[in-house]
């Protein structure tokens, strides 16, 4: 009966959801400077103003506390279940070509633009199911909430902040991933190094690289400048360097320096094997050019060595582990800075359940201070929930009856919203075998998911709520 009733609703509602992510994902919600009641910057907050006006258009009952989240709930009884999602997005980088980042475009039941998938198609679909069970007229004996955040892509302090003052839910899942339930989740390992050295004389030499826009981004474009080498010089070793790993170069002759520019493919950083490192890639060409001897080419073949082109899974760097339920460990080489005077690196792990500090943390340690690096990380404890749990037997249950597909629990590289929940798991919004492009140029989410999600999750509402 109640699927019915809500198959029947839904039947009518494309046009609705479509709108309603078309209007956050037209917000630039990048993090930035942090200001009264914004303390995540006003792209965020300009995000959570618009979702907390659609909540309340819906009929939901809608609250913004102090700009770090948003909430909408369907009563005003005890909650039973929070839903996560989040309105920040990371940088929209080069390379779109459907349209442009903030202007969401619908092309073959494919709905383009940043965040369309991570996470603000999730977010609306959240907020069409609620509205569904409010318009059905379910009657609900406690609550479920909607909280929407402003700070996933940096850290996640909203939601820190938000749970310091508020209770959690017995049953939690954030639509920040993919289906069926994510139950595993990584721990994080993040190291940062660093190194100095007085201004070199000798050409050649590098005199500055800049590569990534944020740690959790494998990047997909880096630059150098090198002074005492033409760009002919350069042109056939990169040739080599591209066909050894893809990354390609470009060249330009710009105020006595050679630029060059390396072109690969961004990705996640949880997931390194999806893209091709344009950091590494430059780094490599870098190694293999004549450079004058010195500090600042001790340091280029140090990583090199340590972090090399293709190496995702840290076996340069001693760390390379696997377990069956998360696992491998990866290692996106994110950031890099270089001037004449030193570098200033970042990496980003994701370490399955068997890490630990004294095999991860203390080993990248050892290794960079070995090549004169200063060295500095943290490591985090990953994330799991049992998969027979009765929430995650509902949640796999409904999802079966609903797409027909099997329903299982799987681990992930990436962390979600509910990486720090007691019993929480990311459950939803893509379906297996489509490619969102996350973190990518033109990221898109397929709009028949959302309004499957959206289905889906009215009916958990019930299950859980009733």
């Amino acid at each position: 009966m109640i699927r019915e009733q809500i198959d029947a609703y839904f039947a009518d509602q494309e046009k609705t959801l479509v709108e309603a992510v078309s209007r956050l994902v037209a917000i630039d919600s990048v993090e930035g400077e942090p200001a009264p009641g914004a303390p995540f910057g006003p792209g965020p907050a300009a995000a959570l103003r618009e979702a907390l006006a659609i909540a309340e258009e819906w009929g939901l009952a809608a609250r913004n506390h102090e700009g770090y989240v948003g909430t909408a709930d369907l009563n005003g009884g005890e909650d039973a279940l929070h839903i996560l999602g989040h309105l920040d997005v990371v940088a929209p980088g080069e390379g779109w070509t459907v349209t442009r980042p903030y202007s969401p475009k619908l092309v073959d039941g494919l709905l383009y633009g940043r965040g369309a998938d991570d996470d603000k198609g999730p977010v609306a679909a959240s907020l069409l199911a609620m509205k569904a069970v409010k318009d059905l007229g379910v009657p609900l004996t406690k609550n479920c909430k909607l909280i929407m955040g402003t700070n996933e892509e940096s850290g996640s302090g909203d939601i820190a902040w938000y749970f310091a003052r508020h209770p959690f839910a017995p049953a939690t899942f954030s639509p920040d991933s993919g289906f069926p339930v994510i139950n595993t989740e990584k721990g994080g390992f993040r190291g940062r190094f660093t190194r100095g050295w007085p201004a070199q004389e000798a050409l050649p030499r590098v005199n500055w690289f800049h590569g990534g826009i944020r740690i959790n981004v494998l990047p997909g474009d880096a630059s150098a400048g090198v002074e005492g080498l033409t760009m002919y010089d350069v042109q056939p070793v990169a040739r080599n360097i591209t066909s050894r790993t893809g990354v390609k170069f470009t060249f330009a002759h710009e105020d006595g320096v050679t630029v060059i520019r390396a072109k690969g493919e961004a990705s996640h950083a949880a997931y390194p094997e999806g893209g091709n490192n344009a950091i590494t890639g430059l780094i490599a060409l870098l190694c293999a050019l004549p450079l004058a001897e010195g500090p600042c080419k001790d340091a280029l073949d140090a990583l090199h060595a340590l972090l090399p082109h293709g190496d995702w899974k840290g076996r340069a760097l001693g760390v390379a582990q696997e377990e069956p339920i998360a696992g491998p460990l990866t290692v996106a080489f994110s950031l890099l800075e270089l001037t004449p005077t030193g570098l200033d690196g970042r990496f980003d792990s994701r370490a399955p359940l068997c890490a630990t500090e004294d095999n991860c943390l203390n080993v990248a340690r050892a290794a960079f201070e070995a090549r004169g690096f200063t060295f500095e990380g943290n490591q985090g404890k990953p994330h799991h929930v049992p998969a027979d749990s009765p929430f995650i037997r509902t949640l796999l249950r409904r999802y079966e009856e609903y797409t027909g597909l099997k329903g299982e629990c799987l681990s992930t590289g990436g962390g979600t919203y509910v990486h720090d929940i007691p019993g929480g798991v990311a459950f939803g919004c893509t379906l297996p075998g489509f490619d969102t492009r996350l973190h990518s140029a033109d990221e898109r989410v397929r709009v028949s998911d959302l309004l499957l999600s959206a289905r889906l999750f009215a009916h958990i509402i019930i299950d859980l709520c009733t």
